[in-house]
């Protein structure tokens, strides 16, 4: 067996966005502008935007919720749903998202 446990109440999710031509600077913004209200969010522990090294284009979020409840609850919160109807579709070539339990931090 080995030495690790699941942790299966935090979540942590990373979510990948490749801009469309022309459109990165305006997508961070975009995204910039959710983290204020998302670190309040009771239930966040961790919410960080980053660039690839290797594409300039492709942004992504790694996320850290204290369980699937409050991660369920976050991608509810109108910002966010305002962002993937509406916002992504204009700004982004595709994207990935991926949703794991936390093994070790």
């Amino acid at each position: 067996m080995s030495d690790y446990v699941i942790n299966t109440q935090q979540i942590v999710c990373v979510a990948q966005f490749v801009a469309k031509a022309g459109k990165r600077d305006e997508l961070v913004a975009v995204l910039a502008s959710l983290i204020p209200d998302t670190r309040r969010e009771s239930g966040c522990i961790r919410y960080e935007l980053n660039i690839s090294v290797d594409n300039d284009n492709k942004v992504a979020f790694v996320e850290k919720f204290v369980d699937r409840a409050a991660f369920d609850q976050h991608c509810a919160k109108d910002a966010i749903q305002h962002y993937f109807h509406n916002v992504m579709p204009e700004l982004v070539e595709s994207h990935h998202v991926e949703v794991f339990n936390q093994v070790i931090s």
